[in-house]
């Protein structure tokens, strides 16, 4: 899996880069398909940066998050909730459409 973090307006310092590289990669964890991760903070307010994070995944579209908070931490973890339920929401709509087998349709002799 590729993770590319990138800055706008702006530097993102080595310690942070770390630590948003620690907190994307658990998003895989979900979806076991993600090929690529490509994470953008934006400095251009400098009292809330906004994070951007895009995911692609096989066979699959684009998920795409963006939040702004007061840090870039805050942000990145509000963005990561987003992009958790676009990646839940998806999973279980590829794994919840199976239709209930035979031995699950009630019989027209039971009441």
């Amino acid at each position: 899996m590729q993770v590319n973090i990138s800055a706008r307006h702006g530097e993102l310092k080595s310690h942070d880069q770390e630590k948003v590289r620690e907190k994307v990669e658990k998003v895989r964890r979900l979806f076991d398909r993600v090929n690529a991760i490509e994470v953008t903070v934006d400095f251009q307010h400098k009292t809330s940066p906004e994070v951007e994070i895009n995911v692609s995944a096989e066979h699959a579209p684009d998920f795409v998050a963006t939040a702004s908070a007061t840090t870039v931490l805050s942000a990145l973890d509000a963005a990561i909730q987003k992009i958790e339920s676009q990646l839940r929401k998806h999973k279980e709509r590829i794994t919840g459409h199976k239709s209930p087998g035979v031995k699950h349709i009630p019989s027209a002799d039971q009441p």
